[in-house]
């Protein structure tokens, strides 16, 4: 796979400040390009394809007002949609740099402009980009799998792995904290077994922890009519319902023991008796199981047969959590708030960029449906259409600065003392004002500043 390349567009009419950021992210690994006007930038844009894009508001001919600003952001997502723009914003202009993040802009960032504290927001814009890149070529190359989104190498390579188990009839075992995706990578494997008559092949779920154990038999095998008080018909167990497609057995590890050794008999000879019944039934199925629990631990305590162990685990594939796939938490998240700004139909919702940096330094140990659940939350319940690490429910964490800015470090020590007194205050601005050692007015105006919301 060829390599990223960060490409940079600096959008400024202000010749002095424009050199200035040229000179201050030009690197060796940074292509830079300027334009002064939106007719330049558009052209650039087309012949350059930038990544990122550090834009003024102001551009001529409207250079004291938004229109040409406004235009620009809208063109340029229309010629590379995936570009992340950084708006550049005068202090009391917070309605109009909103608007900017509304119409599809990646971040803002007030002037005056120093570049050392601006390099914050561009290295989370080209970190997010470049995941996305990655995101896009796997999937290009068709090695990423329907329903998992990565751009991890290591969860590429366990893609490939899947596939061929999916063209074998070998019995797979999937190991995996909770949330991580076992179904899945479950149902992958099923569709690759299955690609040329999918729609007819069933694929059949059932999660042993969920059923009581005095009814697992019947509900994996099925029963006779008379078998039992209640047993009014003869009723096809989920083995059987799996004839010709997969069998997913979820949580194997919560199977009672006394059930194991007729799963595993099931396993050795493919026939199974219903409950009641004396003739056996050849059933020609793929397995599939999975579980969060340690197997071989179980094994050691007799929890869990050692001969039904080596013949689930055929193969073992060890889905690794959330926490440990780098900057997947990022690109899944941005995936369900795009997938759930279309269902919701309220225009496209955005993270902001400390909510992108709460999402990437949070443990997750829900894995990815806690991610969801948040996601989901924070987009039903936010004012705006920017989520932030607050709706959420997490804390946005700094990056420690390589370079020492007493400007950033008075920044960071303002903010971090506003959103403890909004936290202790229960957001009673009078009570966080008094907790501060400020007047009423004050404390708006700084929160106005840093876009720090009372709720």
């Amino acid at each position: 796979m060829e390599k990223f390349e960060k490409k940079v567009l600096i959008v400024e009419d202000d010749q002095g400040l424009q050199s200035q950021l040229k000179w201050h992210f030009d690197d060796f690994e940074t292509t830079i390009i300027t334009a002064s006007n939106v007719a330049d930038a558009l052209a650039q844009a087309r012949m350059y394809q930038p990544n990122i894009v550090i834009q003024d508001l102001g551009l001529p001919p409207d250079a004291e007002g938004v229109t040409e600003g406004f235009r620009c952001i809208q063109e340029m997502l229309k010629i590379i949609p995936s570009v992340k723009i950084i708006v550049l914003t005068g202090k009391m202009d917070h309605r109009n740099a909103l608007k900017s993040i509304e119409m599809g802009a990646f971040d803002f960032y007030n002037k005056p402009v120093e570049p050392d504290t601006l390099d914050h927001t561009v290295n989370q814009a080209a970190k997010i980009a470049k995941l996305e890149w990655e995101n896009r070529s796997n999937q290009t190359q068709n090695e990423p799998i329907e329903g998992l989104i990565t751009s991890n190498s290591h969860m590429i390579n366990l893609c490939r792995m899947v596939t061929k188990i999916g063209r074998s009839n070998i019995t797979t075992t999937i190991l995996g904290e909770s949330g991580t995706g076992k179904e899945v990578i479950a149902r992958a494997i099923h569709k690759t077994s299955f690609e040329d008559n999918a729609k007819e092949a069933p694929f059949v779920a059932i999660n042993c922890a969920a059923v009581p154990d005095t009814l697992m038999e019947s509900e994996l095998f099925g029963y006779e009519k008379g078998a039992f008080t209640g047993a009014s018909k003869t009723t096809a167990g989920k083995v059987e319902h799996a004839q010709n497609g997969t069998l997913f057995l979820d949580e194997i590890g919560d199977m009672p023991l006394a059930l194991q050794a007729k799963l595993l008999r099931f396993l050795q000879q493919r026939t199974i008796e219903r409950v009641g019944g004396r003739s056996e039934i050849a059933v020609n199925t793929k397995v599939v199981c999975a579980t969060n629990k340690d197997l071989e631990k179980m094994v050691a305590e007799g929890t869990f047969r050692e001969d039904l162990y080596y013949r689930i685990g055929e193969i073992v594939v060890n889905l690794p959590p959330l926490r440990d796939r780098g900057g997947d938490s990022v690109l899944i998240a941005m995936h369900i708030l795009k997938k759930l700004s279309k269902e919701m139909g309220s225009g496209e919702l955005k993270f902001s960029s400390d909510a992108i940096k709460a999402i990437e330094t949070y443990h997750w140990p829900g894995n990815i449906r806690e991610l969801e659940n948040r996601v989901k939350r924070a987009a039903v319940l936010a004012d705006t259409k920017i989520i932030n690490a607050l709706d959420l429910q997490l804390e946005a964490k700094e990056e420690t600065l390589s370079v020492i800015n007493l400007k950033e470090a008075k920044r960071i020590a303002e903010v971090e003392a506003i959103q403890s007194a909004l936290k202790i205050s229960s957001n009673n601005i009078s009570a966080a004002a008094k907790l501060l050692g400020v007047t009423r007015p004050t404390l708006y105006d700084m929160m106005k500043k840093y876009s720090l919301s009372s709720e």
